[in-house]
């Protein structure tokens, strides 16, 4: 059997009414149970955004790595207006 730890929290007093209101509305047997199933989502959501982010450090780092040239101004408005006029003819030109 884990072991566990007791300690003491400060909260707000709506944050202790949402709590106590899910556990008798039967979401929770305790507010034991609420507290730690709100920690496993603070925990879950930590390491989801540390994933997010080591893949966007991870397409930053291709993209600057990357041998082909830069693309130069008009480039990227060419590149960005054909995106555009693809978009308006997949779902319409929402402007007109």
């Amino acid at each position: 059997m884990q072991t566990a730890e007791k300690i003491s929290i400060t909260m707000p007093p709506e944050m202790v009414r949402a709590i106590r209101e899910s556990v008798e509305a039967g979401e929770f047997a305790s507010t034991s149970e609420a507290l730690r199933d709100a920690v496993r989502v603070w925990q879950r959501q930590r390491l989801e955004d540390a994933e997010r982010l080591l893949a966007i450090r991870a397409r930053v780092r291709r993209s600057l790595d990357d041998p082909r040239p830069d693309l130069t101004g008009e480039e990227l408005d060419a590149r960005l207006e054909q995106a555009f006029d693809e978009i308006d003819k997949e779902f319409g030109n929402a402007a007109s």
